[in-house]
């Protein structure tokens, strides 16, 4: 096919591949702590700061992580004020990054046309600064994860455990929050910010109904994330369409299939 020819659909296609193992990395742990709409804030706050990168004519993607990585902060400070109600949080964060956004979008109404390939993804946008900004966070994320395992696994299934073991949990916490900041950051081109927290949780959701264990889980959260990543983009490319929903639309449709399998499989 012509598209594989074309140098920015390769660009999208790589980026697109990092990204589908990174985001169910950070996805996985928000998922076993309850933290699925952590996604959807930081990528509306990461949407405010990309409309005050156009407004000031800087390099959008890094004010975005800017604002992203603030939001992640902020959203651990909250939730040690609010501790019986941590989802409070959440709620607050997002309702300030939307209104931010919308306030900014006023300001720059010339740019609002830029703004719409970050809010729904574009793979003609892709350029080589986000690709490298992608594989950094790729590498930064895989590191951690490969050096931090076990207390991965602790932190995800009890916090008050690893806090007893000695593990400084406020640490990891926002630790954790600040890398998933980062991979939202890079990866509001490729799927957009809107729908960015489905490649965090639906492949996240999918492995959970086959995995035997955490590291299996781990495993097919990844695979799942790369099919979809990579039928989607394809898709997009061929017949023109929004690369973010295609690739969302697609693991969708994987959490049905992989359901009415795990369905059938079981005995009457």
């Amino acid at each position: 096919m012509d598209i594989f020819h074309e140098y920015f659909f390769q660009r999208a296609l790589i980026g697109g591949l990092l990204i589908g193992i990174t985001a169910p990395l950070m996805g996985m742990f928000l998922v076993l702590r309850r933290l699925s709409m952590i996604g959807d804030t930081l990528a509306h706050v990461s949407i405010a700061g990309v409309a005050l990168g156009f407004l000031l004519d800087i390099y959008p993607v890094a004010v975005g992580l800017v604002f992203a990585l603030m939001a992640s902060f902020a959203i651990e400070k909250l939730r040690k004020a609010y501790k019986s109600y941590a989802e409070l949080s959440i709620a607050i964060i997002m309702s300030g990054g939307v209104a931010l956004a919308a306030l900014l979008f006023t300001m720059g109404k010339g740019f609002n046309i830029n703004v719409t390939s970050y809010l729904f993804g574009s793979i003609l946008t892709l350029d080589n600064l986000d690709l490298w900004m992608v594989l950094g966070v790729t590498l930064l994320v895989g590191a951690f994860m490969i050096w931090n395992h076990k207390e991965v696994f602790l932190m995800a299934f009890d916090e008050d455990a690893a806090g007893v073991s000695g593990l400084p949990v406020r640490f990891y916490n926002i630790l954790f929050t600040m890398l998933t900041a980062l991979v939202i950051s890079v990866a509001i081109k490729i799927v957009g910010a809107l729908l960015v927290s489905a490649l965090l949780t639906i492949p996240v959701a999918c492995s959970l109904i086959v995995a035997k264990s955490f590291r299996h889980a781990v495993f097919a959260s990844v695979l799942y994330s790369e099919a979809a990543v990579i039928g989607g983009l394809v898709s997009a490319g061929i017949w023109n369409l929004a690369p973010g929903a295609t690739v969302v639309l697609l693991l969708i449709l994987m959490l049905i299939a992989t359901l009415l399998i795990r369905k059938g499989l079981k005995p009457v």
